[in-house]
């Protein structure tokens, strides 16, 4: 797998985010992935805006989440089914704005998809959305898949037998946001000006339709629920 990120100039706000991908996007080969950091999304989108305080920060983070706890350094935030700090509202690299998550990661992703997969004449084609958090008990951020289009974003192994034959009972492997990750760690986080990768000979599974859900787990049925409760 070659993860190969692209360096293009600074995205302003409400550009056009397909012309954008026209300009600094090479030529996309059949089977290949494109990755697209949220934050360009999100300007292109105009979800940014100017706060005066931490006041209006706060607000702003909580309407934009589903559940919110108040923490030393952060709000830890539900938001669309993902935790996040400050329901994934970012100042870095955001020229004195805040930059909220796109409206609908996925949505976004599809129209990338179809636009792209139209223009580059291929049948199999992945898009991701993507973001940055942090890991509990873990320093450092890794990539999360926001939205993606045209792959399966998951494996299962569940009732397929392991080396020694006893079959698995929970085992899956989460390839959206792996992939994202990958992505993310090359993308990078600070200037360098990398909004953009492209992912080829990836081992997924293309799709015309993706299930949005499959990556959600209800609360209730979540492994760290006990640790939630007694936090």
């Amino acid at each position: 797998m070659l993860v190969k990120p692209i360096k293009t100039k600074l995205f302003k706000p409400k550009q056009n985010l397909l012309e954008f991908l026209d300009k600094f996007l090479p030529k996309i080969k059949e089977g290949g992935i494109v990755v697209v950091t949220s934050k360009i999304v999100a300007l292109s989108e105009g979800r940014f805006c100017v706060v005066k305080n931490e006041k209006e920060k706060s607000a702003i983070i909580r309407q934009e989440s589903e559940r919110v706890i108040k923490t030393k350094y952060v709000y830890l935030t539900i938001k669309d089914g993902d935790v996040l700090a400050n329901a994934g509202v970012d100042e870095s690299n955001a020229n004195g704005q805040l930059i909220l998550l796109p409206k609908d990661s996925y949505k976004s992703a599809v129209i990338i998809h179809n636009y792209l997969r139209k223009k580059h004449h291929l049948k199999k084609l992945g898009i991701i959305i993507t973001d940055s958090r942090l890991l509990p008990l873990r320093a450092g951020v890794v990539g999360i898949a926001l939205g993606y289009a045209g792959f399966k974003g998951i494996k299962n192994y569940i009732g397929q037998k392991d080396l020694f034959g006893r079959p698995f009972e929970f085992s899956k492997t989460d390839i959206a946001d792996s992939l994202a990750t990958a992505a993310v760690l090359t993308m990078g986080e600070g200037t360098e000006m990398q909004p953009l990768c492209v992912i080829s000979d990836a081992p997924v599974t293309f799709t015309s339709k993706v299930n949005r859900k499959e990556l959600k787990i209800d609360i209730k049925e979540d492994i760290y629920k006990p640790l939630f409760e007694k936090i």
